[in-house]
Formats: C-alpha cells, sequence, structure tokens
C-alpha cells in the first residue's frame, strides 16, 4: 500500500500539506467541506504535488519536513516536480504534480 504525501493549492491561493493512504478520497474529501479543519473554508482545493511513499512512517516525517519549508520552497518544488498527471505511472518516492487525480496508485513498497 502506498502512502502519500500531498500539497493542496487552496482557492485563497494558500498551501495545505497533508498524508493519506487514499489520495484520491482525500482529495474529494478535502473538496466536500469534511477534510481538515484549515481547508473547510479554503474551497475548492487542488491537488498540485504529491509523493507516494512505502511505509506510514516514511509518509508522515516527509510530511513534517515539507510542512516546516517556506512557501517558495514549496513552490519551487511543485514547479520542479514532473507533470505526468496519472498516479498510476509513478513508483513510490518520486514526486509529481497534478491538476486533478486520475488513476489509481500501484501498491508497492520502498
Amino acid at each position: 500500500m502506498s502512502h502519500w504525501v500531498y500539497i493542496l493549492e487552496c482557492a485563497d491561493g494558500t498551501l495545505y500539506t497533508g498524508w493519506t493512504t487514499d489520495l484520491e478520497r482525500r482529495v474529494s474529501t478535502h473538496n466536500s467541506g469534511q477534510g481538515a479543519r484549515y481547508t473547510r473554508g479554503r474551497q475548492p482545493v487542488q491537488l498540485v504535488y504529491w509523493e507516494a511513499w512505502g511505509n506510514r512512517r516514511a509518509a508522515q516525517q516527509r510530511e513534517a519536513v515539507l510542512r516546516r519549508i517556506p512557501r517558495a520552497a514549496k513552490l519551487a518544488l511543485i514547479a520542479a516536480s514532473s507533470d505526468d498527471g496519472s498516479l498510476s505511472t509513478i513508483p513510490p518516492g518520486t514526486p509529481g504534480k497534478l491538476g486533478s487525480v486520475s488513476g489509481s496508485p500501484d501498491e508497492q513498497d520502498t
């Protein structure tokens, strides 16, 4: 099972970082108003960056790192990431970005 670290861009232009085991469901949850308190009043949100990790601990550690870096560094990370557009073609640990979630993640361990 992949564990995903992601960055959302909120409607007000702010960035939100989180982790999940089901990226597609989590983005939908954020957009339905049932996600994190931070995103509830900032809808719609758009998935702009994600990374797949093989276990929860690695994903949570990466999330902690991404939460601490400055906004400019996050924007640079987003700009430098892959623009493939399909979750299913990216192996765990590989960064990517896309405008909407499509496909389903492969179950791989790293």
